[in-house]
């Protein structure tokens, strides 16, 4: 019985690291089904959330939020191993670029790995020079850093003006030598009035005082990939983009309150309805015109299906201001991270998801294999 025990255990480990080289399947096609295994880490024990994703401690009182796992229809992932993770990146150096949705993945990732370190005098530390922020695990050899910048192209001052430039990117040359970014940029794009972040837009020779949002954010997007494309060495340098994060936040009409995600407690599937984001559209465009490989992380829709997620009124605005943008931690991030790793494991080492259509037959080939092993 104990060597039986030990083939099933052996065949459960080994299917869950097979990818089949014929079949993919589209792994931002699924729903959320509720997993006790959820959360992967305690908020409590994670010392590095900010206020503004910590809804535990900001009294958020259901916890259902952070128990859903994202099921792909046609095939199963890879949960997140953390010691996994950290072998496969031993030795490397990460760098998250964009707003405060990339700081929020970023945050997250930290949490997931510092649970698998945690332990009185934990092998990691966290240091911040300006607006560069670096996780680090010594016993790996690795960094993980967060460099804010919400345009990805320039932002500068000069004789009291903002200027956004966007056919500048001034920080390409460190960017360049790391061994996989991820960016993202889009929210801050559209903020006007007192949160717009720039006073005059500059192009070539030109700056003007402000354009169409979507045709601003379509320069950036290109000035972004011709860098990539003519200064990024991508055989050395994985490069990712995060996609849009939706929000949860639709004005009012004719006077009416704005609908917001304050009081959800659930997955919304009502989102299939909505018409896809312009940015989803210029972003996909962008990417497909590219000459170097750039890997989209597909969170938009997964994401769109949970309205529950956001701190709402447990975030730092609480109820006068309700925050539908940013995502709770731990929460609906970590499943960002989940689908990172699976892409980062399939890029590296072929071996991440496993086919529905597959699987019963690699499942049998295995037992046969074993079986017969033993009966020999």
């Amino acid at each position: 019985m104990d060597r039986f025990l030990g083939v099933a255990a052996l065949i459960c480990m080994l299917s869950q690291s097979v990818i089949s080289a014929e079949e993919q399947c589209d792994i931002s096609q699924g729903s959320w089904v509720y997993d006790d295994y959820y959360p992967s880490y305690n908020s409590s024990k994670c010392p590095f959330i900010q206020k503004q994703f910590n809804c535990v401690a900001n009294g958020r009182p259901d916890r259902d939020y952070f128990q859903f796992r994202w099921q792909p229809f046609d095939c199963r992932i890879q949960r997140f191993f953390e010691r996994d993770f950290l072998t496969l990146l031993r030795g490397k150096r990460v760098m998250f670029v964009g707003d405060s949705l990339s700081n929020n993945q970023w945050q997250s990732l930290t949490c997931m790995l510092s649970e698998a370190e945690y332990k009185p005098g934990s092998d990691y530390a966290l240091t911040r020079v300006g607006e560069v922020s670096n996780f680090t695990i010594p016993s790996f050899n690795l960094s993980i850093f967060y460099h804010r910048r919400m345009f990805i192209v320039d932002l500068d001052k000069e004789n009291g003006e903002r200027i956004l430039k966007l056919d500048s990117i001034s920080e390409g040359s460190r960017w360049k030598e790391m061994d996989l970014l991820i960016f993202d940029t889009w929210h801050w794009w559209l903020h006007s009035g007192r949160k717009q972040a720039w006073d005059l837009v500059k192009e070539g020779n030109v700056t003007y005082k402000d354009g169409d949002r979507i045709v601003l954010y379509t320069k950036a997007l290109k000035t972004w990939a011709k860098w990539v494309d003519s200064d990024v060495n991508t055989t050395k340098t994985k490069v990712f983009f995060q996609g849009v994060s939706p929000d949860h936040w639709e004005e009012g009409v004719q006077g009416s309150k704005p609908k917001t995600c304050e009081g959800a407690k659930k997955p919304n599937y009502d989102a299939e309805t909505k018409p896809t984001s312009p940015a989803e559209v210029v972003l996909e465009a962008v990417l497909k015109n590219m000459t170097k490989p750039v890997y989209l992380l597909d969170i938009t829709r997964l994401s769109r299906y949970r309205p529950d997620g956001h701190p709402s009124v447990y975030g730092v605005g609480g109820h006068s201001s309700p925050d539908c943008t940013h995502w709770c931690l731990p929460g609906v991030p970590d499943t960002w991270n989940q689908l990172l790793y699976v892409a980062l494991t399939e890029i590296l080492s072929n071996n991440a998801i496993i086919s529905s259509g597959t699987f019963p037959a690699l499942f049998l080939t295995i037992l046969y294999t074993l079986l017969f092993s033993l009966w020999c």
